[in-house]
């Protein structure tokens, strides 16, 4: 817990817990500082890490903690590959206790149990600890704590969204006083559904410990990862599989809100919806591992958006549950991040015009005509439905937008948005050729062939000699290092070398890529962008500079929090992480470079 002016206050070095219908923040002590509930983007049962008072304060709000007298001492990790945490913390007397958190997740009964539910168990490892339970849930933003009614074994909290139901073994008045007290027993604290608790509480919570952990890591088994940095991919890739809400397949861009992108720049968004752009990137990172699971899933998601939108406009991201509006507003019962407001719920971004979200709406979906492996292979019917989203990015590749950096006040017809509408046209192409759909194949490849001439006609500045971020303009940023990745480009093409270059030149401060550097909306921008970074790291490997490149690499896992986790951007002066947390861009950049960088498993076999 960082410390500022003397007191506490909240850092991003959390640890998440979840099973795909909930999730949680953990800090190092053990707290819950931050949970929304019943989804990823409903009210905050837990908002402590945006309650301006850290769990432990006087008078701090929005937390549940196992608060030990004396503490001295913690030490805190996830059993392995899985994503169950244990905290162990240490008196000054040497008593010991660990506690493991988790949210449940296995099959029962034929079907996937992942109910919004948390565990905690408590156990004693040495001497008694002088402990108390301490939840304190709040809700509307935390406008008010929530009210409480309880029984012989279990305590009711309604909040704003949800009602959830606290079985434990431990005394009630406990829980409800905050009573200090010896943990000689260990303790079972099952907080769920607003139902009569089945079977004895103990013995169950530890049945569905084993039953999560033997979930969680047959999961981890179907990957396919690297030689080099495999706890760190497998890491990356259990929380990339905690931010899909597995009931309807969306990814969020992160689980948090409102954190900034830099200490008082006002850059504070909410990031618990589903992008197009990010899921994209996300199931491309977890296709390299062989994690289909959460591809087909997704693709549900897209099938759902593109039929509603009929052949017209796709919004830049969408709820959880498909839902397209998600009107800003900012919230005055939090002051923020260490209280720096303000605290924004929904993201104005769904009303932008992004126009490459038809060519990942494409990208993603192209692999189900190829892959064997999938329950629900492609069909004739996907494909003509996908046609009238390649139609739309033809009719829109030369239109202005915001671009994938949703700038809010400027549009541009920007280089990466064309870019991703010609992957579109070329993809559907690939997809016709594998359906024997021979003169859909020509429509296609030919729609590509007029993109293409037209960026290379207006995103290549002959003068700089560099490919530019808009038409006919003269700026750069770091999304032009995609266009190989897109296949755009050759990585041995002049051109792609030179635009390499001069992003390196212009974007690159130290060790760390920044998104652009001109002035947007908030000024000159304070930070680095972490998956840019990445994004640099793979330009360096392909241009032949892989020692380099593994270097940076390296670097860029230092910074990780002991969870092994990166958020959205990071200071330049004092390395410290900022924005939202944990960031699946960052995550999908560690785990596409540690593929690309690592030995083959031949060198060690």
């Amino acid at each position: 817990m960082a410390r500022d002016g003397g007191g506490m206050t909240h850092d991003l070095d959390l640890a998440p817990i979840g099973n795909g219908a909930i999730n949680a923040l953990i800090d190092r002590r053990g707290a819950f500082v931050w949970c929304c509930a019943p989804r990823v983007d409903s009210d905050p049962l837990f908002c402590n890490l945006l309650s301006g008072r850290a769990a432990g304060e006087e008078g701090a709000r929005g937390f549940w903690d196992v608060h030990v007298e004396g503490v001295a001492q913690t030490r805190q990790a996830y059993l392995r590959n899985t994503a169950v945490l244990r905290t162990e913390l240490t008196d000054g007397e040497g008593n010991v206790l660990e506690v493991i958190d988790f949210a449940p997740r296995f099959r029962l009964h034929g079907r996937p149990y992942r109910p919004t539910a948390f565990v905690r168990l408590i156990r004693p490892l040495a001497g008694a600890p002088r402990i108390a339970l301490r939840l304190r849930p709040t809700a509307n933003w935390g406008e008010r704590d929530c009210e409480t009614t309880s029984g012989s074994n279990h305590v009711r909290y309604l909040g704003q969204d949800v009602t959830l139901r606290l079985t434990t073994n431990a005394p009630v008045t406990h829980i409800l006083t905050e009573r200090v007290f010896r943990l000689e027993e260990p303790i079972a604290l099952f907080l769920g559904p607003d139902e009569p608790f089945s079977g004895e509480v103990l013995t169950s919570a530890t049945a569905m410990l084993a039953d999560t952990c033997a979930d969680w890591r047959e999961w981890v088994r179907t990957l396919s990862v690297p030689v080099d940095w495999q706890e760190a991919v497998i890491r990356a890739a259990i929380t990339l599989k905690l931010c899909v809400y597995e009931e309807t397949g969306a990814i969020v861009a992160a689980l948090t809100t409102s954190i900034p992108e830099a200490p008082h720049s006002g850059r504070d968004w909410d990031y618990r919806y589903c992008w197009i752009r990010d899921a994209y990137y996300v199931v491309q990172a977890l296709n390299r591992l062989g994690a289909a699971d959460i591809l087909e899933n997704y693709l549900g998601f897209l099938r759902n958006i593109v039929d509603a939108a009929d052949g017209g406009h796709i919004q830049p991201l969408y709820g959880v549950g498909y839902e397209p509006i998600l009107t800003e507003r900012i919230v005055t019962t939090l002051p923020g991040y260490r209280g720096m407001g303000p605290v924004r719920v929904g993201n104005q971004a769904h009303e932008q015009i992004q126009h490459d979200v038809y060519g990942q709406i494409v990208l993603s979906n192209v692999q189900a005509f190829f892959d064997e492996r999938l329950l629900r292979p492609a069909t004739h019917a996907d494909f003509e439905a996908l046609e009238a989203v390649g139609e739309r990015a033809f009719e829109m590749y030369n239109q202005p937008d915001a671009g994938l950096w949703e700038l809010r006040t400027r549009a541009g017809v920007h280089t990466y948005s064309a870019a991703m509408c010609w992957a579109a046209c070329d993809r559907l192409g690939n997809a016709a050729g594998k359906l024997g759909l021979a003169a859909r194949a020509i429509f296609w490849n030919d729609r590509a062939r007029q993109i293409r001439a037209t960026i290379e006609a207006e995103a290549y500045n002959a003068d700089l000699g560099h490919f530019t971020a808009t038409f006919g303009g003269t700026e750069l940023d770091a999304s032009l290092l995609q266009l190989f990745d897109l296949r755009f480009l050759k990585p041995d093409d002049p051109r792609h070398q030179s635009t390499v270059e001069a992003v390196e030149k212009h974007l690159l401060k130290g060790e760390n890529l920044f998104r652009y550097n001109l002035p947007d909306d908030f000024g000159a921008p304070e930070t680095a962008f972490n998956f840019c970074t990445f994004w640099f790291i793979e330009a360096l490997h392909l241009a032949g500079e892989t020692d380099r490149a593994r270097a940076l690499f390296e670097q860029m896992l230092s910074r990780r929090t002991h969870a092994g986790l990166l958020s959205e951007d990071i200071s330049l002066s004092d390395g410290v992480l900022w924005g939202n947390y944990p960031q699946t861009y960052s995550l999908v950049g560690l785990i596409n470079c540690a593929v690309l960088l690592s030995r083959p498993w031949s060198a060690v076999r």
